[in-house]
């Protein structure tokens, strides 16, 4: 099954490590680690086989200060999140 994920964030310099399952929930796991990042809304998409429907999906975005957790919404077969 092809999982589809668009996340907005609030800054540049994010990069896309991996994903992990959490019992039926899949983790799509991002960082931002850099000192100074563009105050621009940026998109990434990623899209991953997996082997069964997640019960949820949440994005994990750790940075220098710690990190951030929020869940992607399903629309038309692509999930989608944004940055808190």
């Amino acid at each position: 099954m092809r999982i589809v994920l668009e996340v907005t964030f609030r800054m540049g310099g994010v990069s896309y490590r991996s994903y992990r399952w959490e019992d039926d929930v899949l983790v799509f796991e991002f960082e931002r680690l850099g000192d100074a990042f563009i105050q621009v809304l940026s998109t990434r998409k990623v899209e991953e086989e997996v082997e069964k429907r997640p019960s949820a999906v949440i994005v994990e975005l750790k940075t220098k200060e710690g990190g951030k957790i929020f869940e992607a919404r399903e629309e038309g077969g692509i999930y989608r999140a944004m940055e808190p």
